[in-house]
């Protein structure tokens, strides 16, 4: 009987994660009941390119607004430049946090927030465009990032 309990919890574990993580053309999602998404990271933290956020994904026939970009989903990737689409509307705590490949940010005037250290150590950002629609930046936001010289 208890194996047969534990057999049932392990299967029930494992479709919860398959519905809850998604990875799509090389982005990783959290799947929200509410039909948005929250971008958790990549496939490969290797990758060195442009990142390009679409503002909906298709999954399990259903279609989610990406909303977020979450906490730590970043942390110390190696990518050059990222476009985040206008359906953002916050970026987590640590998101960017010592990503030295990162260059330049422009933020969506989707974009309301901005979470505490998000681009912490970001050695190589050198100019930050941050729109009139965010309304909070968390302490320590651009903390560390030594070639940053310009922000609009």
């Amino acid at each position: 009987m208890k194996r047969t309990l534990l057999s049932f919890i392990l299967a029930i574990g494992m479709v919860a994660n398959i519905w809850a993580d998604t990875v799509i053309e090389g982005i990783k999602y959290a799947l929200n009941d509410d039909f948005t998404a929250t971008v958790t990271g990549l496939d490969d933290p290797s990758f060195t390119g442009t990142i390009t956020i679409p503002e909906t994904i298709k999954s399990y026939g259903n279609t989610y607004q990406v909303v977020q970009i979450g906490d730590k989903a970043f942390f110390e990737y190696k990518f050059k430049s990222v476009v985040i689409p206008n359906s953002v509307t916050s970026i987590g705590d640590s998101a960017f946090c010592d990503c030295i490949g990162l260059t330049s940010i422009d933020i969506p005037n989707s974009v309301t927030s901005i979470g505490s250290r998000a681009f912490n150590k970001c050695t190589g950002l050198t100019s930050v465009n941050i729109p009139n629609s965010v309304t909070s930046i968390g302490e320590g936001a651009f903390y560390g990032c030594t070639g940053l010289t310009s922000i609009t």
